[in-house]
């Protein structure tokens, strides 16, 4: 008898046996509680429905009301919001599952409407990004956004553990930092969009800073392997890009390897695009990192199995499968056919098109009936 893949194996990541290999990526899907931020019942029915991924990563949740770029998104530095998302994570482990919180600043990629006082979204350097937020309006036009201080850097620091200490509060498994796609760390971080002039840019290791503080001040409220990190580095999402890619983010996970972080989440390629828009060397992060790395960007179930079969990864995440299957990982270990997504609403909403897709078990249900 054929041994299953191992992607539908048992791994330990950190000291947590996950069940699978299959990663849950996270997904914005903007359902969280109007004037509040925080996660509610139906967002509860939504984790539980997919807790038999290995691992889910919530949807992206903003450190501070500054942090926010879309409308209705959840938060996670208010105890209101630490008790909602304490609601989603006693369901997802009633079921069985693992979840980390994805913390996220959006920096530039906000609106003013969403920004307390009404002022201007931050970054590190004042250029406007070509990109869309998500408002009362509907999609917009990101605001102007003003370069940061110095002296509000610490400040940035202190929310990203605070966010740390009430996740804890809220009986998560471990953080995942949100580096990637064009917000407010991967903005630091690439030279498209850092052209700040003191110890927070010009260099790859000023350029880097920002975040190793970031996983500094976090690896003081959880162990180093509960947390992880997601990088994106030839990603052109949100309007980003860096002139040379490869050194940056082999100095970076070099750094994020010394400081034993449990994994780094790779998006390969551009994000929900080709995964060869731009060279790059996905493998040397690999080898330059001792911690698991979990491999992201339309991978397809071959496509999954190889790369854990040759060790390319240890995890595969699946992003959008997700929202339209919530029983995706016994989809694909059949090789069963995926339910179609239903785009218009993906973003806000109900019910519809969130905790209400098929699964195959229903679907078998419903044919034995007739």
């Amino acid at each position: 008898m054929q041994a299953e893949p191992k992607l539908f194996q048992p791994y330990d990541l950190g000291g947590l046996r996950l069940a699978n290999r299959i990663v849950m990526a996270p997904l914005t899907r903007a359902r969280a509680t109007a004037g509040t931020d925080a996660a509610n019942a139906l967002m509860v029915e939504y984790y539980r429905q997919r807790a038999s991924a290995g691992l889910i990563v919530s949807e992206a949740s903003q450190i501070s009301r500054q942090g926010q770029g879309y409308l209705q998104t959840p938060g996670a530095y208010t105890e209101e919001q630490a008790r909602g998302w304490r609601l989603v994570t006693d369901a997802v482990h009633a079921a069985g599952g693992k979840i980390f919180i994805q913390l996220w600043h959006v920096g530039r990629i906000s609106h003013v409407d969403l920004q307390p006082g009404g002022g201007a979204p931050v970054a590190p350097s004042a250029i406007t990004a070509k990109s869309r937020v998500f408002t009362t309006e509907g999609f917009v036009e990101p605001s102007q956004p003003r370069a940061l201080d110095l002296s509000e850097i610490p400040g940035i620091v202190a929310d990203y553990a605070h966010a740390a200490e009430l996740a804890k509060m809220a009986g998560f498994d471990g953080v995942e930092i949100h580096g990637a796609n064009g917000y407010l760390l991967d903005q630091f971080h690439k030279d498209g969009t850092n052209h700040r002039a003191d110890a927070y840019g010009g260099s790859i290791e000023n350029r880097c800073r920002l975040t190793l503080e970031v996983v500094d001040a976090i690896a003081k409220i959880w162990p180093s392997n509960r947390i992880g990190i997601r990088l994106s580095p030839v990603s052109p999402a949100n309007d980003i890009s860096d002139s040379d890619p490869q050194p940056l983010f082999d100095y970076l996970v070099r750094q994020l390897d010394a400081r034993q972080l449990g994994y780094i989440h790779v998006i390969e390629g551009a994000t929900q695009g080709a995964r060869d828009n731009l060279p790059f060397d996905y493998a040397a992060l690999r080898k330059a990192f001792r911690g698991a790395y979990i491999a992201n960007n339309g991978f397809s179930r071959d496509m999954a199995v190889e790369a854990v079969e040759t060790g390319a990864a240890d995890l595969v995440a699946f992003g959008r499968p997700f929202i339209s299957n919530p029983d995706l990982v016994e989809r694909l270990r059949r090789g069963a056919e995926l339910n179609a997504a239903d785009v218009k609403t993906f973003y806000g909403g109900g019910a519809e098109g969130y905790t209400d897709y098929p699964t195959l078990a229903l679907n078998a249900a419903a044919v034995s009936l007739h």
